[in-house]
């Protein structure tokens, strides 16, 4: 453990009478190493798939339809930044219900995102690598309130050779083999659908 929390740096222990709790390298490291995705049920794939087939001539609906999606699923807040830059996003009310959020400065903060646009795009601009999904944690970004948040995101194809981005904001300690599979699965439709 002492390695661990020393030398590898994948567990921190806040004090000495405290326990160790991963950090956001032990996290990534279990996501990428030793986690196993869920398979999604066949009626949620369905039903995803209805709603979003059925708007796919109307790109903005498709979008929020997809945003909608992900936050009823995840129980989480989802959100998308088109190819123009227009942020959709739903669920914001979901955040709520996790003790993460209890905090209202957090959760100012996190909502604030969506009138500061700029700001959110920092953010996601600090996901760098070939990765398709991207996971960010809060304490590996200097902003003091989202500490106990998580970011889980990916680019979409969209119209012509454009892209967009979309994913989920939570608690740091979301479940991310269901999450992964979930972003993925509405990238996908995403991405098929401006192909029809």
């Amino acid at each position: 453990m002492s390695d661990l929390t020393d030398r590898q740096q994948a567990l921190r222990q806040p004090h000495t009478s405290a326990g160790r709790a991963p950090t956001s390298m032990g996290m990534k490291f279990y996501i990428a190493s030793l986690m196993k995705e869920k398979t999604l049920p066949v009626t949620a794939e369905v039903s995803i798939k209805e709603k979003l087939m059925a708007n796919r001539f109307k790109q903005e609906r498709l979008v929020k339809e997809a945003v909608t999606a992900l936050a009823q699923r995840l129980d989480m807040l989802g959100l998308a930044i088109d190819d123009e830059g227009i942020v959709y996003y739903a669920g914001a009310a979901n955040i709520l219900d996790w003790p993460e959020f209890y905090d209202i400065d957090v959760t100012r903060f996190v909502l604030s995102l969506f009138d500061e646009n700029p700001r959110l795009r920092e953010i996601i601009g600090k996901a760098v690598g070939t990765d398709p999904i991207h996971i960010l944690f809060g304490e590996d970004m200097e902003f003091e309130y989202l500490r106990p948040t998580g970011f889980v995101f990916t680019k979409y194809d969209a119209r012509g050779d454009k892209t967009g981005v979309i994913g989920v904001i939570g608690p740091a300690r979301m479940n991310f083999s269901l999450v992964l599979p979930y972003v993925k699965y509405v990238r996908n439709l995403l991405s098929e659908a401006v192909r029809i």
